[in-house]
């Protein structure tokens, strides 16, 4: 038997390099050899015990790579083609997807997350595809495994904020914690014709590649109360989309108090524990205010869109690559991006 090496799920606090089968294909699967992968924050909150998955499961769920094997009924594809599949692998045939909520395939909340949730995912040198005639992504010969590394998971994820956020031309919108997914959504804000995108973090250099990636003007919480100056520099309006990006109590009231009324609150964060809408930020419920969730949106569809953008020049996401590390090293990558050491953005990982 064929055996390859995986980041593996041990339990709350320990995700350790291993060995596992080589998986093979079914019907309407593929098997993709890996060659680019890397850490989500939700990976975290799985190495922390804060999301169960089953011990022993393969985490990951943002593969660039090769097709390896291919299934019954897999056609249009051919074995050494390189591919990405999002994070998210609809089926594309069941109620929700053919709603247009592919997320949520199969019916219930993030249905659609499959890798490192309910099967292997693919920080491994192998990859099983579920639905792979929906979900195989073809690389344009002309991208990098690097320049397409964001679009699984952080780009789509962010730009489907600013999307359901339907930011419009002109729009102020405010940016709440400028990580990987707040990055994105600050650029998917500019891509959907924002004139004014305020960015709020503390970290000086999540603040500076805000800028680079459209920010107009970036705000330190650490130093400055952001909803005051979002409301100084909107004329005491307040902003006409506010995205949260991090998932927390306090971020999330921040957006509310941001927003002007009628305003939409766009909310990417993960959150934990209870959440909830203070009386005055939400004007008791008589703001018109809109909120709104998103979870990444994928299939292949989504995918190829995401890689027009990255081959258009309009959007280059290779600098929020800060760290690489080889599988054989998946530990030591984890140990840094969990404690967000040394400027960790993202870690690209390489079996």
């Amino acid at each position: 038997m064929e055996m390859m090496k995986a980041a593996v799920f041990e339990g709350p606090g320990r995700i350790a390099l291993g060995r596992k089968p080589v998986p093979h294909a079914g019907p309407g699967e593929a098997i993709v050899k890996v060659t680019m992968t890397t850490i989500c924050g939700t990976d975290v909150h799985i190495l922390k015990g804060e999301y169960p998955v089953a011990p022993g499961l393969t985490v990951g769920h943002e593969p660039v790579g090769v097709i390896a094997e291919l299934g019954a009924g897999v056609d249009g594809y051919t074995l050494g083609q390189r591919v990405v599949v999002g994070a998210i692998t609809p089926c594309g045939q069941c109620h929700p997807c053919l709603e247009g909520h592919q997320a949520q395939c199969g019916g219930h909340a993030i249905g659609g997350w499959r890798f490192g949730n309910t099967i292997d995912g693919c920080q491994a040198e192998y990859v099983r595809v579920p639905f792979a005639m929906a979900n195989l992504a073809p690389v344009p010969s002309g991208l990098s495994d690097e320049q397409v590394l964001m679009c699984p998971d952080i780009m789509s994820t962010g730009f489907g904020g600013a999307e359901n956020g339907a930011i419009r031309i002109g729009d102020t919108v405010a940016v709440f914690a400028q990580g990987p997914i707040g990055l994105c959504a600050t650029a998917g804000a500019r891509l959907r014709g924002a004139s004014r995108i305020i960015a709020v973090d503390t970290v000086p250099a999540r603040l500076e590649m805000a800028k680079r990636l459209g920010a107009d003007h970036v705000i330190d919480f650490r130093h400055t109360d952001p909803v005051e100056a979002i409301l100084e520099l909107t004329g005491g309006q307040g902003a006409d989309v506010a995205i949260e990006a991090l998932g927390t109590q306090q971020t999330f009231e921040s957006c509310l108090r941001a927003l002007r009324p009628g305003g939409t609150l766009s909310s990417l964060g993960v959150y934990s524990g209870k959440l909830s809408l203070p009386v005055d930020a939400f004007a008791a419920g008589l703001g018109d205010h809109k909120l709104i969730t998103t979870l990444c949106p994928g299939g292949k569809h989504r995918m190829r869109r995401l890689m027009d953008i990255v081959s258009s020049g309009r959007v280059d996401l290779r600098p929020l690559v800060t760290h690489r590390f080889p599988l054989d090293r998946i530990e030591e990558a984890y140990e840094l991006f969990a404690n967000q050491r040394d400027g960790v953005l993202k870690v690209a990982i390489v079996p």
